[in-house]
This record gives C-alpha cells, sequence and structure tokens, in this order.
C-alpha cells in the first residue's frame, strides 16, 4: 500500500485524471469522498487540505497535501516515472500539454459546477441554457483538438499521455450532456481505446461512485 490518499469527487474530471493516472501507475491509494452536490469542499477540514476548495488532493504519507490535477500527474510522473504521461523529450511535452490545456485551461473552466451555478443565481439562466453553454464551450475544444490529433492509437501516439489522461473525463461529461460526438472521430476512437485499458476503466466514476 502506498500510503496515498486521494480526496475526490466521483464526477469530478479533475479527479477522475487523477484516478486514472495514478491506476496507469499501478498505485494503490485509499480514496475520500469529498462530495462537491454537498458542499463538503467547502468545509473547513477540506479548506486545511486545499485552499481553493478544490478536488482533487492527493494526500501523500506524512500528510503533504498536492493539489490541481495536472500538477500531480507532474509530480507522479517524477516520483513514479514509468509509464511516463509527460513527454522527456522537450518538443514532445510541448505538444502532449498543448493538447492537455485544451481541455484543463480553455474547455473544463468555462463549465465547472461553480460556474454553471453562477449562471444560473447571478444571471437567472435556465438549465437548457446551461446546458447549450456547456456544449457550445465543449464543442469548440474538441474541434481544435480533433485537429491536434495524430494518427496513433492515443493522443500520445502508441502510449497514452497526459492528453489523453484528460480526454477520457471530458468524453464523459460530453456525453452526459448530450453533445453529439460525431464530428470528431479520432477523439472518440482514442476515448474507445482508452476505455479498453482496465486502469482507465477501474477509474471511471460508475465504478467508483458511493453505493
Amino acid at each position: 500500500m502506498s500510503g496515498y490518499v486521494l480526496h475526490d469527487y466521483y464526477r469530478s474530471s479533475a479527479s477522475y485524471r487523477v484516478r486514472i493516472a495514478l491506476n496507469l501507475k499501478g498505485l494503490d491509494y485509499a480514496r475520500h469522498d469529498v462530495s462537491l452536490l454537498n458542499g463538503d469542499q467547502r468545509s473547513p477540514e477540506h479548506l486545511a487540505r486545499s485552499t481553493q476548495g478544490f478536488v482533487p488532493v492527493l494526500e501523500l504519507p506524512g500528510g503533504r497535501m498536492l493539489v490541481q490535477s495536472l500538477a500531480i500527474v507532474e509530480w507522479l510522473d517524477a516520483a513514479h516515472p514509468e509509464p511516463r504521461l509527460i513527454p522527456a523529450d522537450p518538443l514532445e511535452c510541448a505538444d502532449a500539454m498543448a493538447r492537455a490545456l485544451v481541455i484543463a485551461c480553455d474547455i473544463h473552466p468555462l463549465n465547472n459546477l461553480r460556474v454553471l451555478k453562477r449562471l444560473k443565481h447571478q444571471f437567472g439562466v435556465d438549465d437548457a441554457g446551461r446546458d447549450d453553454w456547456y456544449r457550445h464551450w465543449v464543442a469548440e475544444g474538441l474541434s481544435a483538438l480533433e485537429a491536434m490529433a495524430g494518427d496513433g492509437a492515443f493522443l500520445g501516439g502508441d502510449s497514452p499521455d497526459v492528453s489523453d489522461v484528460c480526454l477520457v473525463p471530458q468524453l464523459y461529461n460530453a456525453r452526459r450532456f448530450d453533445l453529439d460526438l460525431s464530428p470528431y472521430p479520432r477523439l472518440t476512437a482514442i476515448d474507445a481505446a482508452m476505455q479498453a485499458l482496465p486502469p482507465v476503466s477501474a477509474a471511471h466514476p460508475d465504478a467508483v461512485a458511493p453505493r
């Protein structure tokens, strides 16, 4: 047992990324559910772990807390290099991070739960308008990412990289919001290849949802 504890929410995209990374590296960890719907992220206990009140938080043996999903993936690569998710080659690293950031910086923040709630409570957007907002930004980002995808089995080529780790949760959420994915054949094929990997399927929200 590694002694790691992942404080996460089963449907959180960022948490899903870290579960995939931990599983691909074959690391054991305990999960502690932080319910975003119940407001657990704003509890004093969780704010002591993450000053932003976000998930995921990876708690290391000894009590050190790591926050922000891509920073956690970068640390995991340094601490547990195999399989590597962020390429060592500088140009390959730049390409992989560019693809990952299309999702992590350009799609996900606009569709985060706190943003969707603000649309409703501050601007009076109804559920249909909220879902249209969500689909618009996902479609815009996925269109760019589809063009960035190469010919390999994964975005990272012959093996998954950090951008594949980000893609899977984003397509999960796209399906939840009924986005038509037919314009993105490369991305859906890569997602299917990822889902066929047992470490990835084990990270799926349905596999870790509270019972």
